[in-house]
């Protein structure tokens, strides 16, 4: 299997480098060697940013690739309009197993970011910046460069400026979930769709875009449109910044013009000269198949009008060698487990999403493949984030690009090929959200079929057409354990229990108390049995 990527990669350039100028000099560019390789900058006003954002077209390189001039004229009409200061914020949240790009830029060309987020907040009279970020490098990092600058967080300051730290996971990377804990709240989407350009940080209109957003204004402010747009293609110029994973040889990110064909970045990177598959943009991405992946070209138009995304920025090729659909499976848990927890599209359809996925493998044939099919058009655009559409799409994708290897798979007894894990996975999560190490078990000698455990647990639990729940056991996630603890006092017939997982890897918490104790609690509910 492969291993978690470090935080800082490998780092190519195809042509000229413009993000990554100095890499070749040094490993990280402070202030006064990151001054000699890209110069002095100089403020622009606020529509002459705007203007040079839409002669290079600019858009956000986080994954949902937003007009940034549009967002900047929004939030200067809004605070104008309300008369308030505007807050920005720089993205630097990249928990995605498959993306190190805004996490290179963070370490190594750290002020060149910064750059980007002061022309904005200059242009706009922004008088707070904020930098979200989720590692220990990242944050290490941003705050030597803020020091460097002479910059910080005191009362009084022209612009008062500090970095946010989150905790590693993929929907702290949601802007709604930044702005929340940058006022001081858990880094979860709130749950109400709201435009940080209208409300974002304290109320105020926020300018919110990744770290490779503000790295590309900060190029283009000093180099000009017309330089700029000479690289790449004319209607959509300049570089991008990928990160290159799954069945290579040596994973990296590599900075490439627009245009320059997807194969030749491939074979860069040491990838199978025919790849099963190409998954582009992400785990919120899509699955190219090998013809469409040796004809496509890196851009954003162009990954869309073959069928994939640039996303994110990550490019994951698979070998002939592994089950693509298993593959997919081990994402598809790995993004159920990545839920807040916090609404139903999320932690119940999602988890239900992996298990559809698993009948199919498992030889459940069309019943299986329609109900998988069902359950991803049941989450989209229902969440409180995007979090569910993206593993939706991601999904649908898979079943798309494969249909040999599904056809096998539902059909007859499968592809005969193993599943070797060469999509990367975080070794660790640490969080609410990873497994808890536990398992909710039925005991069939008392379960009587009462069906509450499934009324409190559905993401766990499932009754079956005999009324009885439709599994033995079932892992429990964090953020399931306390209904899962409710489900085992609520039982009425004290047939269910929570322990410990010998598979899971952190069995070595503390077990939950398997049941109350005889009393009041549990009695008073057996007893009222009919």
């Amino acid at each position: 299997m492969n291993a978690p990527l470090p935080d800082v990669p490998e780092v190519r350039v195809v042509g000229l480098p413009l993000l990554t100028s100095g890499f070749d000099l040094v490993e990280r560019l402070g202030l006064p060697m990151h001054l000699k390789v890209h110069g002095p900058l100089e403020p622009m006003a606020g529509e002459a940013l705007a203007g040079l954002a839409e002669q290079i077209e600019l858009r956000g390189r986080g994954g949902a690739g937003f007009p940034f001039a549009r967002k900047l004229r929004s939030v200067a009409e809004a605070a104008i309009r309300r008369g308030v200061r505007p807050v920005v914020v720089v993205n630097g949240s990249e928990d995605e197993p498959a993306c190190r790009k805004d996490t290179v830029l963070l370490n190594r060309a750290p002020h060149l970011v910064l750059d980007g987020a002061l022309l904005a907040a200059e242009a706009l009279g922004a008088r707070t910046l904020v930098i979200g970020v989720t590692r220990d490098s990242t944050e290490a990092s941003m705050r030597t460069t803020l020091a460097e600058r002479g910059l910080g967080n005191r009362r009084g300051a022209a612009l008062r400026a500090r970095v946010q730290r989150n905790p590693v996971r993929m929907v702290t990377g949601e802007s709604s979930a930044l702005v929340r804990s940058a006022d001081g709240g858990p880094p979860l989407p709130p749950g109400r769709k709201a435009r940080t350009s209208d409300s974002g940080v304290g109320g105020a209109p926020t300018l919110l875009s990744n770290a490779e957003t503000f790295a590309q204004l900060a190029v283009a402010a000093r180099i000009g449109a017309d330089r700029y747009c000479r690289t790449g293609l004319r209607d959509e110029p300049g570089t991008v910044l990928l990160t290159l994973s799954g069945a290579v040889a040596r994973p990296m990110v590599v900075e490439v013009p627009t245009g320059v064909p997807l194969r030749y970045v491939l074979q860069l990177a040491g990838a199978p000269a025919l790849p099963q598959g190409v998954l582009t943009g992400g785990y919120h991405g899509k699955w190219l198949d090998s013809v469409a992946a040796h004809e496509a070209v890196v851009s954003r138009a162009a990954l869309d009008a073959c069928g994939g995304a640039l996303g994110a920025g990550a490019i994951l090729p698979i070998g002939e060698s592994t089950c693509p659909l298993g593959e997919s499976l081990r994402v598809a848990r790995w993004l159920a487990g990545e839920s807040a927890g916090q609404c139903g599209p999320c932690h119940l359809g999602l988890p239900a999403a992996a298990r559809g996925l698993a009948d199919v493998l498992d030889g459940g044939g069309p019943t299986a493949l329609e109900a998988l099919r069902e359950v991803t058009r049941a989450v989209k655009r229902r969440g409180a984030c995007k979090h569910p559409d993206g593993t939706a799409a991601f999904l649908e994708s898979t079943i798309a690009a494969f249909t040999d290897d599904l056809a096998a798979h539902v059909l007859g007894g499968g592809c005969g090929r193993p599943v070797l894990g060469v999509l990367p996975l975080q070794a660790e999560t640490p969080r609410g959200e990873a497994p808890s190490g536990r398992r909710l078990a039925v005991d069939w000698t008392l379960c009587q079929g009462h069906g509450l455990c499934a009324d409190i647990v559905p993401e766990l639990l499932q009754l079956g057409p005999d009324g009885f729940p439709s599994v033995a056991e079932a892992a429990v996630p964090r953020y399931s354990e306390a209904r899962a603890a409710r489900a085992v006092r609520c039982c009425p017939a004290l047939a269910l229990r929570i322990e410990e997982d010998p598979k899971a890897a952190s069995k070595q918490r503390p077990a939950l108390p398997a049941a109350l104790p005889p009393g009041r609690g549990r009695r008073a509910l057996g007893s009222g049995r009919q």
